[in-house]
């Protein structure tokens, strides 16, 4: 699809640019500008693009050396990756973990350095403040937003037919983004039939195929929400191909990425949820250059009272104010 066409394309760009940064090697004095550090991403998409970014951004701000790499989706990859950058001397290490239930294999794979996880969320146990720490966005509250963004526009229904797409299972994502949902809709003292739930691995192809296998159940659905937008460009491009318009159903994704907001501004989506990937990216580095220096990161803006989150915060987005968006 052309959605991935731009994604390997951005992928290679992002990799590229990793090269301006010079790979982690042995660490000189203790300034910032004498730091290195490893950004693993667990699998580039559009949205780890954008966080990628955000984390190169607040690096060359600081003269800070990052190396970029892309774990492919392999935890053996990333392992490898994690121990080779410190045994060539890196200082930190900033992780999107692909499973989060591996956090003590990755930190055991960096003794003694810093690791701040972004994106993916490991155990509290875990975590450990001012060493290992976690930087992203409460997904509970995006599972929330999308279900009260259904509760106001079917308001006038006692009974609503839900479809839910989600992402991997596992992910602290998936987990928290449809908590949030569950969560919102059994407070609303309305009945929900989840007539259809699976889960998409936050491919676009893989949620074409589930909602195309929904379609021909012919069953009702009221909205189909699903855990991140490029999953839901999948639901429509499956209503297309079967000759369906999109706007029957509420569609509700999560990230506002480009390809999101231009279909709520088409009329194709409904809803998004903005996930700021450059703001986590940013924060995440900013949090390890504390570390390395030896300071807390208590100063950190979002930072939790344990110390150990430093929060993003989620922001609606729906037609009346997608044009501010992805920003």
């Amino acid at each position: 699809m052309k959605q991935k066409k731009r994604i390997t394309s951005a992928l290679a760009v992002c990799l590229g640019t990793a090269v301006m940064f010079a790979g982690c090697g042995k660490s000189g004095a203790d300034s910032g500008k004498d730091m290195k550090m490893l950004l693993t991403i667990s699998k580039m998409d559009t949205f780890r693009l954008t966080l990628a970014d955000g984390a190169k951004q607040a690096a060359a701000k600081r003269g800070i050396q990052l190396e970029v790499l892309d774990a492919e989706g392999v935890i053996e990859k990333q392992v490898d990756q994690i121990q080779k950058a410190a045994a060539d001397g890196c200082d930190a290490i900033v992780c999107g973990a692909i499973d989060v239930d591996t956090a003590v294999e990755l930190k055991a794979s960096a003794p003694g350095l810093p690791i701040v996880f972004v994106n993916s969320c490991p155990k509290m146990k875990s975590l450990e403040k001012d060493v290992y720490m976690y930087v992203g966005s409460d997904d509970g509250t995006a599972g929330a937003y999308q279900a009260q963004y259904v509760l106001d526009k079917l308001a006038s229904k006692d009974e609503i037919n839900v479809v839910l797409i989600k992402g991997p299972t596992g992910h602290s994502a998936t987990t928290g983004r449809t908590r949030g949902i569950k969560k919102a809709f059994a407070e609303s003292g309305k009945k929900i039939n989840y007539v259809f739930e699976d889960n998409a691995e936050w491919s676009t192809e893989k949620a074409q195929e589930l909602f195309e296998v929904f379609l021909q159940t012919g069953r009702e659905a009221d909205c189909v929400i699903c855990n991140n937008d490029a999953m839901a460009l999948g639901v429509v491009e499956a209503c297309k191909k079967a000759g369906r318009d999109p706007s029957e159903f509420l569609i509700l994704g999560v990230d506002a990425t480009a390809d999101g907001c231009a279909a709520i501004q088409n009329g194709d989506m409904a809803f998004t949820v903005y996930q700021s990937g450059t703001g986590q990216g940013q924060a995440a580095v900013e949090v390890a250059a504390a570390l390395v220096s030896g300071d807390s990161a208590k100063e950190m803006e979002g930072i939790s009272e344990d110390g150990m989150y430093v929060w993003v915060p989620y922001e609606k987005v729906d037609s009346g104010n997608v044009g501010q968006y992805p920003k």
